[in-house]
């Protein structure tokens, strides 16, 4: 685990992937905050490519709580066959839709607790949905922002909440809302893994990351 940068360096780090990527998007395809929820929960040990392969058909049939019951458990297992864990994460979509029909109107709440009360919604995807969806400045660690984090120093912690922790903690301000997808995608598709592309890297020169594969 690599030290916590100091705050004139991450603040370097994130004018760097802000410049690169004002706007930072995450990857999962929705049209509302329902499927935005679904998506979330059925991304989990899955590609984002995967369920959003699955997804844009279902979400033509049900993209509403109540469409989603009407479909039924096995409708929706059809649907979303192809991506890991199917059967349980059918059971969770089933379960989490007749709560928000029978508690919620019918509508997505939008505070933490809320969310992770449903089947299927953990802490990482109640702050994804946060974020994206109501533009609050949430923290969704997932492994690609774990490995980042203590690699570069950019956030270490020894579990996700303490990484999390230290994203709020140190990452300033007007560069809160957008950290998690900065952070995720520079995990993603440069700092990898097994083979990290630090020849390539925005911030090779001041990640702490030891081990550089230039």
């Amino acid at each position: 685990m690599a030290k916590q940068m100091d705050y004139n360096t991450i603040r370097e780090v994130f004018r760097r992937f802000h410049e690169a990527e004002p706007e930072p998007k995450g990857e999962l395809e929705h049209v509302n905050a329902y499927t935005l929820v679904v998506a979330v929960a059925l991304s989990a040990q899955a590609t984002d490519a995967g369920v959003n392969k699955a997804t844009r058909s279902l979400f033509k049939v049900a993209d509403t709580p109540e469409k989603m019951l009407e479909l039924g458990e096995e409708g929706l297992t059809e649907h979303i066959k192809t991506i890991g864990l199917f059967r349980q994460k059918a059971k969770n979509v089933i379960k989490l839709s007749r709560i928000l029909v029978d508690q919620y109107g019918g509508e997505v709440p939008n505070s933490r607790a809320a969310l992770q009360s449903l089947p299927g919604v953990g802490r990482k995807t109640a702050n994804v949905v946060l974020n994206m969806w109501w533009r609050y400045p949430a923290q969704a660690v997932d492994t690609h922002i774990f490995r980042v984090g203590n690699r570069t120093g950019i956030c270490p912690g020894k579990d996700v909440v303490a990484v999390e922790r230290a994203i709020e903690d140190n990452v300033p301000a007007d560069y809160q809302m957008h950290a998690h997808h900065w952070l995720i995608l520079h995990g993603r598709y440069t700092c990898k893994a097994r083979k990290p592309l630090c020849a390539s890297c925005l911030i090779r020169d001041i990640c702490q990351f030891e081990e550089k594969n230039l």
